[in-house]
């Protein structure tokens, strides 16, 4: 009997496959799907031992699918911006999900037509350490993130500097960038190419679209470098770096780039000097170690370590920081990885690190770096909800995200005194 309960387990279990595997080739044979090539050229062995690389056929008829785009993507429409809401304004359970329920952006004519000042886009990597997050998703999900953010015509000014960014910006859900299911090599071309899409794109006053990237693993510092250096030029973008960890590792078992050495890389490629990177925050014992610091100081890099911290005050750090991101350097590039923050505070994250920083520290230094600094992109990186059971990592990298864009409408506004906060905020006038 349980041999006859057996059989009838494996035989479910192949035609499963079966079907799994039909519905995949569809008009392809499955020579064609597991690996072998139409014609009768010579296949390479799948593992070669004394080839240290990963072997792919591109006649597999789902190699470049993955990043496809639609054919008819603008057919039948102007370009511009589109409002997928059916109201002006509402509370944050109603409406169709995009990053602030904005409106949605598809191609750079819709970026130029629409003015648009700021563009945010998801980028997850998979088949390095990282793996899919869901970090962009759950930025758009209002249940997890905005909780109790009103949108739209009914959105309320920020109390700390009294604007209301998303009415004083043109900012758009730019989509995501494409993701090579199996492989981290392959994505993050794609990755900058879709950011220097967003940065090549001009618009009114002789400014370019800034692109928010919400990620994924850090390893997305360097194709987001990359497409703003491409567009902005060698040797003129800063970096300033908020992360528990440097992100200089000297090995990545092979892999030119991780999540662990994209600072290392881009210097190593000459994007970006050791001299025009800053980084805060640094404290984890992977990635970051004695031995490593002092080479990154030989490279022309500054930081500043959360024993620092401790030992100075974060409002001396931070007055240094500032300093250095706005001297020197032509454009700005904020890369924000998510475990420069107590976990406490943003547990959803893939490397917790404790005794980070406060929010109440982190908020009023992104938007003073966005107000009073040349910014021209900004990442949020490492962020990994699926890590959090509760809603607590994705609020606060959503407040994190808010603050840049205040920044940024304030630096519009003219709104750039060192630390400026609107009036009625220091003093009750009695």
């Amino acid at each position: 009997m349980s041999n006859q309960i057996t059989k009838r387990k494996c035989m479910r279990v192949l035609i499963l496959a079966g079907v799994i595997l039909w519905s995949f080739v569809g008009q392809h044979t499955v020579a064609q799907v597991i690996g072998a090539a139409d014609t009768e050229e010579e296949i390479e062995p799948m593992y070669d031992d004394q080839k240290p690389i990963v072997n792919l056929n591109p006649n597999d008829p789902s190699y470049n699918i993955w990043k496809k785009i639609r054919d008819d993507i603008s057919e039948g429409r102007e370009p511009g911006p589109i409002n997928v809401q059916r109201y002006d304004g509402h509370f944050p359970w109603i409406g169709i999900p995009t990053f602030f329920h904005l409106p949605v952006a598809l191609t750079p004519e819709d970026l130029k037509a629409g003015n648009v000042e700021v563009a945010i886009m998801g980028a997850e990597l998979v088949g390095g350490m990282r793996a899919r997050t869901w970090g962009p998703q759950e930025m758009r999900n209002p249940h997890r993130s905005e909780v109790y953010h009103l949108w739209g015509s009914l959105s309320m000014p920020e109390l700390d500097a009294g604007v209301t960014a998303l009415h004083e910006l043109t900012v758009v859900d730019y989509g995501d960038a494409p993701m090579e299911p199996l492989s981290l090599e392959r994505t993050i071309p794609e990755v900058r190419k879709m950011v220097r899409e967003i940065a090549s794109v001009e618009i009114e006053g002789g400014k370019r679209t800034i692109p928010i990237i919400i990620g994924g693993g850090h390893a997305l510092m360097y194709p987001d470098v990359a497409g703003l250096v491409d567009v902005y030029g060698k040797g003129k973008v800063g970096i300033i770096h908020f992360d528990a960890h440097q992100d200089y590792a000297p090995v990545g078992f092979g892999h030119v780039i991780t999540h662990g050495n994209p600072v290392r890389v881009l210097i190593k490629d000459g994007l970006v000097p050791g001299k025009n990177i800053i980084q805060v925050g640094l404290r984890g014992p992977t990635s970051t170690d004695v031995p490593t610091l002092e080479e990154a100081r030989k490279a022309g890099i500054r930081y500043h370590t959360t024993a620092e911290i401790e030992r100075r005050g974060w409002e001396a750090v931070m007055k240094d920081a500032l300093r250095e991101a706005t001297e020197g350097i032509e454009y700005l590039f904020i890369s924000f990885d998510v475990d420069v923050v107590d976990p406490s505070f943003i547990p959803g994250t893939s490397t917790p690190e404790p005794g980070g920083l406060y929010m109440r520290e982190v908020l009023p230094m992104m938007r003073r770096l966005c107000a009073e600094a040349n910014v021209i992109g900004i990442e949020i990186v490492e962020l990994r909800p699926d890590s959090d059971p509760g809603y607590i990592s994705v609020q606060n990298a959503k407040a994190v995200l808010r603050q840049c864009l205040n920044g940024l409408a304030m630096r519009k506004k003219g709104l750039t005194e060192p630390g400026y906060l609107h009036p009625v905020m220091l003093d009750d006038g009695n």
